[in-house]
């Protein structure tokens, strides 16, 4: 079957069975995309986001903590520790 033809037939559906289809569609969808994420951390291709989840922290951790507060006269304070 064609994309079109899908397209077409989909259009075509009662209300009813459109919202079937589309709750079934969607949880098709998760379900090829949670089994790509699996596939993809299983393989490293993500361990990239690991790094620099990691780099980032370091990085804040090295610099300090940071601090915004108000003043009195409602101005946006920034405070290094």
């Amino acid at each position: 079957m064609r994309i079109e033809e899908i397209k077409n037939t989909v259009v075509l559906l009662p209300v009813d069975k459109y919202r079937q289809f589309r709750d079934w569609f969607l949880e098709h969808d998760w379900e090829q995309w949670d089994k790509q994420i699996k596939a993809d951390s299983g393989s490293g291709k993500l361990d990239f986001l690991i790094e620099e989840a990691m780099d980032e922290k370091n990085k804040r951790k090295n610099e300090g903590s940071v601090r915004k507060g108000r003043s009195s006269s409602g101005t946006v304070k920034v405070i290094m520790k």
